[in-house]
């Protein structure tokens, strides 16, 4: 048999990433799937209360937490995200740290962004005189 090139699967306690919604940005656990369009989801640590949720609105990240029972409860899968320090993984994760420069970079207001703009002038002129020198 030959291994398949998908890593990521939808299953109870994946945790996914939610790209629609009040929510949007956070990251919750699949606690239970509905049918082929929607799953039950929770994020009691991350404030994302336990809802039905489509598929088409979640990203599969790579974390998923192991051995979380069916149809779990709040208290069983925040003591589980605790246990496996799955949200403070998804925090280290390159993903999440571009999502938050990101966040930050469009929450900048008039004058943040010509302090960035007078940075990269600075920074390109040690650079311009560092390879000229070389």
């Amino acid at each position: 048999m030959t291994d398949s090139n998908f890593k990521r699967f939808v299953e109870v306690g994946r945790v996914v990433l939610l790209k629609a919604g009040p929510y949007a940005g956070n990251i919750a656990v699949i606690t239970e799937i509905m049918d082929h369009n929607r799953a039950i989801i929770d994020g009691p640590s991350t404030g994302v209360p336990r809802q039905s949720y489509p598929f088409k609105h979640l990203t599969l990240t790579p974390h998923a937490l192991t051995k979380l029972p069916r149809a779990a409860g709040s208290g069983v899968v925040k003591k589980q995200l605790e246990k496996e320090g799955t949200v403070e993984k998804w925090n280290k994760s390159s993903w999440a740290k571009k999502r938050a420069a990101v966040e930050a970079r469009r929450s900048l207001n008039d004058f943040a962004r010509f302090g960035v703009m007078l940075a990269k002038k600075q920074r390109r002129d040690v650079v311009r005189k560092a390879v000229s020198k070389a």
